[in-house]
């Protein structure tokens, strides 16, 4: 599905293509493709690199246009991996500037509705290039708050649990930060080499770029903490939940010597050979007497020697 937006305090809609307005096309159809080959003569191979989710962030030049692509972060309805990265693809040229996502995400909707919000002027191409990659940023810190909050909430699953699923949710999340970290590196790379172009270095604005930079490497930043705080944690609750597991067969254990005790006496009396109460009235209460008081007995032992 694409989209127009022209520059009027702020990214607002339009309803077909003018110069200089922006083409944001999601999951592009059959119609949208033909559309950016045929009619705006983009490379055919450019759409096709931006639809490789594992295409790395990086800038091309070819034939007078610009291909730039930047890891987004992306926020799945799959359990196996809440959140992940897709690339976002930015082909400029002239007049002609297009943004391609094989994923509907969050990050771009919210950038249109802030360029409103906030009166914000599209200088030139590079500087929505810009924008765009300080929007990523912020919508990887924003996904990091959450994935925070996640690790809150299994760290209070994991203290009395131990089941292998509640540790799995970890390493969930710690495959998640491992997107971002690798998604945020490629980014910084990127906005290193758009800043370092000869030609176009009097376009950018200093304080835009600043901000880029600041932002990416916080969201690098945070990433690195919550990562390594992870792996800590999730070390840790290993041996958590093994030392749980160990409790519990103890405590069996314990339970079974207990109850042994009374079945091995009942077994000795309950044998066809005589005995020293197999003419006493009292013989079946004194056997059962004579095994409580042993198991309470070895209950006190256990509990004195805190093995139960």
């Amino acid at each position: 599905m694409k989209t127009y937006y022209k520059n009027f305090k702020g990214l607002v809609p339009c309803s077909v293509w003018e110069p200089n307005c922006w083409i944001n096309v999601e999951c592009p159809t059959d119609n949208d493709r033909t559309f950016l080959t045929d009619e705006l003569g983009i490379p055919a191979p450019f759409l096709n690199d931006i639809e490789d989710v594992d295409e790395r962030p990086r800038i091309e030049i070819e034939e007078g246009w610009f291909l730039i692509i930047l890891r987004l972060p992306y926020k799945s309805e799959e359990l196996s991996l809440p959140y992940s990265t897709v690339p976002l693809g930015i082909i400029f040229k002239n007049d002609v500037f297009v943004s391609v996502c094989f994923y509907q995400t969050e990050m771009i909707s919210d950038f249109i509705h802030y360029t409103v919000r906030k009166n914000q002027e599209i200088q030139n191409n590079f500087d929505l290039v810009l924008k765009l990659s300080l929007s990523s940023s912020v919508w990887f810190l924003k996904y990091l708050k959450q994935i925070n909050q996640k690790i809150r909430v299994a760290e209070n699953t994991l203290e009395k649990s131990i089941k292998n699923e509640d540790l799995q949710t970890l390493l969930q999340i710690e495959k998640c930060l491992v997107f971002f970290t690798t998604s945020l590196k490629g980014n910084d790379i990127l906005i290193h080499r758009v800043k370092n172009l000869k030609d176009y270095k009097e376009t950018f604005d200093p304080e835009l770029l600043e901000d880029v930079e600041i932002e990416l490497r916080q969201a690098q930043e945070t990433t690195n903490i919550y990562s390594d705080i992870l792996s800590g944690m999730m070390d840790a609750y290993a041996s958590v939940i093994s030392n749980n597991l160990n409790v519990i067969m103890k405590r069996l254990t314990s339970i079974s010597i207990i109850l042994m005790i009374p079945t091995l006496i009942a077994s000795l009396y309950g044998m066809n050979v005589p005995n020293a109460f197999e003419n006493n009235k009292l013989g079946f209460w004194m056997v059962l007497l004579i095994s409580f008081i042993i198991s309470i007995s070895i209950t006190l032992i256990f509990r004195w020697k805190k093995w139960f």
